[in-house]
C-alpha cells in the first residue's frame, strides 16, 4: 500500500507555479492576480479563503478578497461579480460557496464570465470540458487527475466508479476519467444505485465524493484497488483546539491494508483542490484557454 500525499504534490506544484510567476515578472508583465468573494461567515468557508490568500503569496499572484455579510442582496451581489468580469488587472476570481439561502447559487456562477471562471463552475466551462476543448476545469477533479498522473498509476482499460453526482465533483470527475487521456471505464454510483457494495468492490479506481464520514468500509473494496478519498467532513472532536476534525468518506483503517494506493484526510485530495486554482488561475493570466 502506497499512501497518495497530496500536501507533497501540491508543494511540488506551488514551486513550479512560482517559477513560473518569477519569470512573468521577471519579463516585465504584472503577477497572475486572483478575487476570492466571500459572503458571511461560514467557518469553513473563512478557513478555505484564508487559505487561498495564503496559497496565492507563497507562488507570488496577487490576491484580492471580497467580503459581503450574510444579507448582502443578491443584485449588489451580480454588480461586484459584472465590476470583477470588466476588470482588466484580473485574471480569474471565485465565489466562495455555499452562499445563504436567499442567493441563487446558479444564476451566481452563470454572471461569472466564463474567462474569469477559475472554479470551473460556469456551464460554458462545463461543457467545453465534456466535449474535450480547452476550458477551466473543477478544481477538485482537476487535482485527483493530477495526483494519479504524478503517481503512475494505471487508468486506461480499468473499472472507474464515481460516488457521487454532484455538478462540482462526481459528474465532471466521470467526465474526465473517461476521456482519452485517461481511457477508464467508469460507473457513476448514487443513493439510489442498487448492490453498491458489489459495485465498489468491482472497482479497480474508487472515487468516493459522497459527503458522508465513514460511509465506504473494509467489505466495499477489492485488494489492489486505488482508493481516491474526496470526502472532506467536519465532525465535532475533543482532540483538537478547534473543536472538530476532518473526516472522509472511507474507513481508512479497514481499506488501507487492502489498497495499492490510498489518499488520506486530511492531506490527499485537499490541497490538490487549492493548487488547482492556482494553476487554472495561472492559466488565464497567460491566456491558454481563451485566446
Amino acid at each position: 500500500m502506497q499512501i497518495i500525499d497530496g500536501k507533497a504534490t501540491a508543494v511540488e506544484i506551488k514551486a513550479e507555479i512560482k517559477s513560473e510567476v518569477d519569470a512573468i515578472i521577471a519579463g516585465g508583465e504584472r503577477a497572475p492576480h486572483l478575487a476570492a468573494i466571500l459572503v458571511g461567515h461560514d467557518g469553513g468557508s473563512e478557513t478555505y479563503v484564508a487559505y487561498k490568500i495564503k496559497d496565492c503569496e507563497e507562488v507570488g499572484f496577487r490576491s484580492t478578497l471580497v467580503r459581503f455579510e450574510e444579507d448582502v442582496d443578491e443584485q449588489i451581489l451580480i454588480d461586484k461579480i459584472l465590476e470583477l468580469n470588466n476588470d482588466e488587472l484580473l485574471d480569474g476570481f471565485i465565489v466562495q460557496l455555499p452562499l445563504p439561502e436567499h442567493i441563487n447559487e446558479q444564476k451566481i456562477i452563470e454572471a461569472i464570465d466564463p474567462k474569469k471562471d477559475v472554479d470551473g463552475f460556469h456551464p460554458v466551462n462545463v461543457g467545453r470540458t465534456v466535449i474535450g476543448l480547452p476550458s477551466f476545469v473543477s478544481a477538485t477533479p482537476a487535482g485527483i487527475i493530477e495526483l494519479l498522473k504524478r503517481y503512475g498509476i494505471e487508468t486506461s482499460g480499468k473499472n472507474c466508479v464515481v460516488l457521487g453526482r454532484s455538478n462540482i465533483v462526481g459528474r465532471p470527475m466521470s467526465i474526465l476519467m473517461s476521456q482519452k487521456s485517461m481511457n477508464a471505464t467508469v460507473t457513476v454510483a448514487h443513493s439510489r444505485t442498487k448492490d453498491l457494495e458489489k459495485l465498489c468492490a468491482s472497482a479497480d479506481i474508487l472515487i468516493a465524493a459522497l459527503g458522508v464520514p465513514g460511509f465506504i468500509k473494509g467489505n466495499m473494496v477489492k485488494e489492489g484497488a486505488v482508493v481516491i478519498d474526496v470526502g472532506t467532513t467536519r465532525v465535532p472532536s475533543t482532540e483538537t483546539k478547534s473543536g472538530f476534525r476532518l473526516k472522509g468518506d472511507v474507513v481508512y483503517d479497514e481499506l488501507a491494508p487492502l489498497c495499492s494506493y490510498i489518499t488520506p484526510v486530511p492531506g490527499g485530495v485537499g490541497p490538490m483542490t487549492r493548487v488547482s486554482l492556482l494553476s487554472n488561475t495561472l492559466l488565464a493570466a497567460k491566456g491558454n484557454i481563451y485566446n
